[in-house]
Order: structure tokens, then sequence, then C-alpha cells
């Protein structure tokens, strides 16, 4: 017995390494193409702003060397790989997640939803998470903090494609004579920009086998040259990764070196991937794949490029010191195609995350609307925006045709991507506190540590202002206040939903028939809010004749988590009496959560609605929010009462309603027979039964969803700045932005809509958007 338990246990170890390389190989082509095609561009960078110049004495080529090899090795290695890449909120990593994490632990922050459900077991450093707390200014800051660098990653979508290509097709220059090279350079990198978004609405999935074999290649070829070049050219190269280069270098080169740390910084550039890309792969799949093959090669590929510069001396220009020059001339054109599918991959991978970034926010109402398209069924986060696919492909052929060299275009990057990574640190430094409990000297340690070493780049970044980094500034500003205004005035609505809310005792007042006439159907309302009765109910009550005979008031909420188990997205409760059939649904999604289609939605939403009058009003898992009125309690639907739905008879034969205990099922006929399927040796009495066959009536005779919509405008007597944001900029998004992402999953015969303006009153305008 021991024996076949000894051998199970291996064989479950082996299959466990086995999934962890498959899934190590996977990631090369997915979290790792922008990083390995740094060799491209990062000498060149670092030589092309004549703050340096190559010398006979070889101390800038050494000093450089050892810069891109200590700062890869502390920053990306020991930072991201063995430090930040453990603090994941759930499985996912990021910028983003970080802030979420923090704000759940702390319960302090300004997400929906955020803080609920967390045990808070230790109170370490209890000041901190105190001031976080009970300070609303920190909180606002904390958040602005956040969406500056989601808002520098977005940035970076758009100049990591553009300097990559770029880079890539710069190789055509030592192939062509004169100048030639500059009527091709230009048209063929646009090309290759415009054809790489134009495929993005395939998803990533129909093309996916191909990245990692690519990366896989590209990574062979640059680690092979590199050797070659370290053998053939000099043997002796590896001396320069001692730091005492380092010091040589700023030593000699003074000013000019530091100015030049903001083109050595790209070698890092792709390094934020490896953590937001946590949720598709496992750290032990990103670290493995990262510490034996990734590393490796680019450790060797800077080596060599040292090695064969460090005995060339004589280039024209500068700006010849780069990758190609490097490679021997008999396998450069195959170098120059493997290095082209390389940076289009590395470019896949930043569109990519930059469409997984505007899809929290958007969760998060941090941005406006837009149509989300998920690619693939099988594979979670592979996602498509077709409105910010040709922002970013107009922004990357804007900048390649303006500044139609990596030179600025570099200088740009380099202050976006280390703008991003003093944004962790800082993060990460309050989850070294708040979430690992952690003394307060270690989150010193690791802030100052890094923090010292990054803000001397970001110093040397910023100094090039005029040179090309202006460029993320303006597109930081132009996203960070987009996402603050689309989060203030929503912000803004809700409020004035919450202030103007009808109380429960207005309801009872109403008596069982509510005032109207009650017609077959089952009518949902949305509504921001999970207690009370939004006006817009208030206002068809008064305005309209008749109602549909269940009224379902719907909630759907993104909360602070990356996913939300399916057996706690359902909250069901009772508004009112029983024999109103009101009834309050809250859904929720994390921000990684893929929403239910229509059909899906709409079953689970009866299902749910089924269970909850079967199992009757339970104390069990109830979720209160936060009402004393006993008619406020939410109840947890881990599963729904199943249903099946079945052509029936046509409209206007007899119909037949039957129930047999021997056979436990709830029938209805019309066009469509629904049936629910109730647990053996249920047992229900005649008023459950009565409420379930109502709602099988309704749920054949359709649905109807009905949707208000406020139109925001400032109050007399705001600053001018809220009279812009509201009156002209949210205006604006509103109007250009996507319907609501929970009417295009909710199925409906028509669409009733309420039209009214939030800060004066609320008008009534009913309009039939789709029969």
């Amino acid at each position: 017995m021991d024996a076949e338990g000894g051998r199970g246990a291996a064989g479950a170890l082996k299959k466990s390494w086995r999934s962890e390389l498959v899934l190590a190989y996977q990631s090369l082509g997915v979290v790792y193409g922008e990083v390995v095609t740094s060799p491209l561009y990062v000498y060149k960078s670092a030589f092309a702003g004549g703050d340096i110049e190559h010398s006979e004495g070889n101390e800038e080529i050494y000093g450089v060397l050892s810069l891109v090899f200590w700062t890869v090795t502390l920053i990306t290695l020991l930072k991201y790989v063995l430090v930040v890449l453990p603090a994941d909120d759930d499985g996912e990593g990021g910028t983003f997640a970080l802030y979420s994490l923090i704000c759940r632990r702390v319960g302090a922050g300004l997400l929906p939803g955020a803080g609920a459900g967390d045990d808070l077991k230790e109170q370490r450093d209890g000041r901190v998470r105190t001031a976080l707390q009970q300070r609303r200014e920190l909180q606002w800051l904390l958040r602005l903090f956040a969406l500056l660098g989601t808002s520098m990653v977005i940035g970076d979508g758009v100049l990591t494609p553009a300097v990559s290509v770029l880079s890539a097709v710069s190789g055509l220059k030592l192939s062509m004579v004169d100048e030639h090279h500059q009527y091709v350079l230009l048209p063929v990198t646009c090309a290759i920009l415009v054809g790489l978004f134009a495929l993005q609405h395939y998803g990533t999935h129909r093309v996916g086998f191909l990245f990692a074999p690519i990366i896989c290649l590209w990574l062979l070829c640059i680690s092979i040259i590199g050797v070659y070049n370290i053998i053939y050219w000099n043997p002796h190269v590896y001396k320069a990764l001692s730091p005492y280069y380092m010091y040589r270098f700023l030593q000699k080169t003074q000013f000019g070196g530091w100015m030049s740390l903001g083109g050595i910084l790209l070698c890092v550039t792709g390094s934020e991937a490896m953590c937001a890309d946590l949720g598709h792969f496992s750290q032990s799949s990103i670290k493995l794949a990262f510490t034996m093959v990734v590393y490796p090669s680019l450790i060797l590929a800077y080596m060599g490029q040292a090695a064969y510069i460090s005995r060339h001396h004589s280039f024209e220009k500068n700006h010849h010191i780069g990758f190609y020059v490097s490679v021997p001339e008999k396998i450069r054109w195959p170098v120059l195609g493997i290095a082209i599918l390389a940076a289009v991959v590395g470019s896949q991978a930043v569109i990519t995350g930059t469409f997984s970034v505007i899809k929290q926010c958007c969760s998060l109402n941090c941005f406006p609307r837009v149509k989300i398209v998920h690619t693939s069924s099988t594979v979670h986060g592979q996602i498509y925006i077709p409105e910010i696919n040709w922002i970013l492909m107009l922004l990357c052929l804007a900048l390649t045709i303006g500044f139609r060299d990596t030179k600025h275009m570099a200088n740009a990057q380099g202050l976006a991507v280390i703008t991003v990574m003093i944004v962790t640190t800082c993060l990460m430094s309050l989850v070294i506190i708040l979430c690992w409990n952690k003394n307060i000297v270690f989150a010193l340690a690791f802030l100052l540590f890094f923090g010292a070493i990054e803000a001397i780049y970001f110093s040397a970044s910023l100094v090039k202002f005029h040179e090309g980094a202006w460029v993320p500034i303006i597109l930081s500003f132009i996203f960070l206040m987009v996402m603050c205004v689309w989060h203030y005035g929503t912000a803004k609505k809700y409020e004035f939903d919450v202030d103007n809310k009808v109380s429960i005792s207005w309801l009872l007042n109403l008596g069982p028939s509510l005032g109207i006439v009650r017609v077959r159907g089952i009518g949902l309302i949305h509504t921001e809010l999970i207690s009370g009765i939004p006006a817009i109910f208030s206002h068809f009550v008064t305005n309209l004749p008749a109602f549909h005979q269940v009224l379902v008031f719907l909630c759907i909420k993104s909360v602070s988590v990356p996913h939300v188990q399916p057996e706690e997205r359902f909250l069901v409760g009772r508004i009112g009496l029983k024999q109103y059939r009101l009834y309050r649904v809250v859904v929720r999604y994390g921000y990684r959560d893929v929403q239910l289609d229509s059909l899906e939605f709409e079953k689970a939403l009866v299902s749910s609605i089924a269970e909850f009058i079967r199992s009757g009003d339970s104390d069990q898992n109830c979720y209160l929010d936060g009402s004393d009125s006993p008619y406020e309690k939410l109840s947890v639907i881990s599963k729904g009462l199943p249903f099946q739905e079945e052509d029936g008879e046509p409209e206007g034969s007899p119909k037949s309603s039957t129930f047999k205990e021997t056979n436990p099922k709830l029938v209805s006929s019309k066009t469509r027979r629904v049936r629910f399927v109730l647990p053996e040796n249920a047992q229900m009495n005649s008023e459950v039964r009565s409420e379930l066959q109502e709602l099988t009536e309704a749920r054949e005779a359709g649905m109807s969803f009905i949707m208000g919509r406020s139109y925001m405008k400032a109050k007399s007597g705001s600053s001018l700045i809220k009279r812009i944001a509201i009156n002209f900029i949210y205006q604006f998004l509103m109007r250009n932005s996507r319907g609501p992402a929970y009417a295009a999953n909710v199925p409906h015969v028509s669409t009733l809509e309420m039209v009214g303006e939030a800060e004066h009153h609320w008008g009534l305008q009913v309009q039939i958007l789709d029969t």
C-alpha cells in the first residue's frame, strides 16, 4: 500500500510538473513578447541622444552593459518575479489588482463593494490602516495614483507597437545603399501596424499557437548570436557585469551618462506584463519561464552586442550602434524576418493587455462604456474592444509618421514604463504592510531601495520632456481626465438615485394591486440601488395604466474582486408583501468576469427567483444591504431551480396547468411551455405553488426591460471646473459611449426608457426601442 501510495504521489507530482512546463512554454508567447524584443533598441537608444559617445577605451559600452545587467536583475528578476508576483489578488496581478487588494483588505476603497467579506485578522501598523479608512483625501489620492499608473499602461499600448515594429524594420538600413531606406522604412512600418490592428478582431486564440514558437525561435536566435559574438570578438566581456563599470561609466560621462539612463531603462520594458497576465498562468510557470529561458537569453544577447561593439569603433553614426550591426551579414535577412515577427507578437501582447486594463476600468465605473467582444469561448481574458483598437491604431500611426525614428518614441516609452513601475512600488509597499501584515521596516526598505533606483531613471526620462517624453504625459493626462470625470459623474448620478429613492412605506400604502392593472409578463426594472425603490418606479406607477404581473428590480454590480463564484453571483429578495410579486435581484460580477450571454442570463435570473420562492424567506446566507426594513433582506441563491422550455400549443388553444406530487413539475402551456423541475420529495404549500405558477405564466409571456436614463447637469452656482466636467465632458462621453452592459445581456421583447434630468427633476418619456 505504501509503495502504491508513493507511486501515486510521484505520478501526481510528475503530472503537476508537466502541466507547469506546458504553461511556462505557453507564457513565452503571451507574457514575454515585449521584454524579449528590447535588445532591438536598448543600445541604440542609449547612444542615440548624443549624450555619450563610444570611445576606444570601451568605458561607455561596458558601463551600459553593466547598467543593463543590474537593472534587469534587480527590477525584473528581484522586484517583479520574487516580490511583486506573489502579491496576487485571487490569482490576478497588475497595478489595478494591487489597488483592489488594498481596498478590500483595508475596507476603505472607493470601488463598489470594496472591503466586503474580508477578515482582517491582524492589526499591525494600525495607524496606516486607520488613516486610509478615515481620511477621504487619502483614499482619493490612492485612487488617483492607481488611475495614473493605469493611464500610463494605456499610453504604453500606443508606444510599444510603434517602437517595436519600427526598431525591427530598421534592419533594412544595413541592406540598402545611400539613403534609400528612408523611403521604405516608414511605409513598411505603417503597413505592418495597420495589419496588426486590423487582425485584432480575430482574437489571440486564432493565431496564438504561433506565438510561443516565434518567441522561442527569437530567444534561441539572440542567444546563439550572443554566444558567437562573445567567443569571436571579446571573450572577456563578462567582466563588464561587475558594478565597478557602472561607477566608471558615471564617473567619466557624468551628466551625459545620467541623461542616457532613459534609453538604458528600456531593457526592463514589459516587466509589468508578468504580473498583469498572471490570471492566465500560474506563478511558478511565469517564474520558471523567466529564470530558465528569458533571463539567460537576454543577458547573452546584451553581452554579445557589447562584445561586438567593443571591437568596432569606426561607426559613421552612433545610431548604428544597435542590434543588427552585431548580426553576421550572412544571416541578417532571416534574423530580420524573425525580429519583425517577434515585434508583432510583443505588440499583440501589449494591445491585449490594454484591452484587459480598460475592461477592468469599465467594470469599476472608471471608464466610459465600450463594446467588449470576447474572442474565445474557452480561454478567459481574450477580448477585443473595437473603439479602443482603432484609437490605438491611429495614435500609433500618428507617432510613427510624426517622429519617423525610435529616438523620441523610446524617450516617451521610457517615461511611461518607469511611471508604472513607481506606482507599482508604492502600492506594493502598502500591500506589504496592510495585506501581508509585515513590519513597516520591510515596506520602507522595499520602497526606499527600489524607489531610489526608479527615481533616478524617472528623473533621466523626465529631463527629455522636449525630446519625446511629453507624449506619455499628454496621453496619460487625457486618459486620466476621462477616467476621473466619468467616475465623478457616475458617483454623482448614484448619489442622486439614493437621495430620490422611494421608501417601502410608500409602496405598502398602494395596496395589493399597487393602484394599476397587472398584465402578463415579467418586467425587469434596472436600478443601481440595492435598497429602496428607485424613483423611476413611482413615475411608472403614476403615468402608466398597466404593469407586468411580475416585477423584478435588477441591479448588476461590479465588485472589486477579480472573480465572483457562480454560487455567490445572485442575491434575491422580496419587496413588499408576497402578493405584490415584486422581487429584487442583485447580480455581482468581478472586474475580470465574463458576463453571461442573453439566454444564459435570462434562465439564471428566472431560476434564481424560482428557487427563492421555493425555499421560502430563509434567514440563512442572507445579505443585508444596510436597511432596517424586513423587506430589504436578500438571500444568496447558490443554485437556481432548473427549468425546461419547449414548444407548446399554439396561442388560442385550451390551456392546461397541472401539478402532480408523483411528477413534481409545474406545467403551463401556451406558445412556449416552461417546466420547473423540483427536487424529489419536495413539498410546497398552496401559496408557494401559486407564486411559482404565476412566475411560470409570466416567463412564457416574455420579458420587458425598463431602463431609466438621467441627463446630468451641474447645479447653478457650481464651480467652473465642475460645470465643464459635467455639462460638457461627461455629457459628451455619455452621448458617445455604449449602452449599459446589462441591456445587451437581457433579452427583451420591448424596452421602455425613462428620460430625465438628474440635477432637477425626472421627466417621463417612454420609448419602444425593440419590439
